[in-house]
């Protein structure tokens, strides 16, 4: 298997429970292969017309772009916020052996 159709996702998180709890769904659903959290940063933003900082958790999931919106679908169920960051970035090479690891954890549809 080649990388093409491999993304990586970027999700913030209010809290370290609800990353925690969305990535585990996540991995329960078969939809990513791979969840890391990190804890505690910093995002700047704008919202309704204000600039807000605020300290949130990052996840960042390996997964394939078939399951695009299943982790849409899962995060907008799921998520606090009232609209989440859900932001895909494909991947254009890597470890072949962790693309192919990927691909084979992350079930498609029968």
């Amino acid at each position: 298997m080649d990388h093409d159709g491999i993304v990586v996702v970027f999700i913030t998180a209010g809290t370290g429970e609800q990353a925690r709890t969305i990535g585990q769904a996540l991995l329960e659903r078969r939809a990513a292969a791979c969840v890391n959290i990190a804890p505690s940063i910093t995002s700047i933003f704008w919202w309704q017309e204000v600039l807000e900082t605020d300290q949130e958790h990052l996840l960042i999931v390996k997964t394939r772009t078939s399951k695009m919106e299943d982790v849409v679908r899962l995060v907008q169920e799921t998520h606090t916020y009232e609209v989440p960051e859900v932001i895909a970035l494909p991947v254009i090479g890597g470890n072949q052996e962790y693309l192919e690891w990927i691909g084979e954890e992350v079930k498609t549809p029968s």
